[in-house]
C-alpha cells in the first residue's frame, strides 16, 4: 500500500500538468532534478515520463516555508566581452 494515498497506487502527473503546478522552464526543472533540489521523474514508457504528485506537493510546501536564496549580484563592468562603458568613457 502507498503511504501517501492509502490506496495501492501513487498519483502521478505528466509534464503539462507539472508545468501548471510549477511554472518553471523544463531546463530549470531538469537542472534542479540533477542537483537533487526537485523530485525526480521516472519513466512509464520510453516516451512518457511522470512525477509523483505527492512528492511535488511536498516540495511546494517546503518552498513556501523557507525564503528564496537570491543569486549574487554580477558586476557587468567586469565582463570579458562587451564590457559596459562607464559614464566617463562614453564617446559623444
Amino acid at each position: 500500500m502507498d503511504k501517501h494515498s492509502g490506496r495501492g497506487f501513487t498519483r502521478t502527473i505528466r509534464r503539462q500538468q507539472l508545468k501548471e503546478i510549477v511554472p518553471l522552464a523544463d531546463s530549470t526543472i531538469f537542472g534542479m532534478e540533477q542537483r537533487g533540489e526537485f523530485p525526480r521523474r521516472f519513466a512509464l514508457s520510453p516516451r512518457c515520463v511522470v512525477w509523483d504528485l505527492s512528492e511535488v506537493e511536498e516540495w511546494l510546501a517546503s518552498r513556501r516555508t523557507r525564503p528564496i536564496e537570491r543569486g549574487r549580484q554580477v558586476d557587468v563592468r567586469c565582463r570579458r566581452t562587451r564590457p559596459v562603458k562607464g559614464s566617463d568613457q562614453v564617446q559623444a
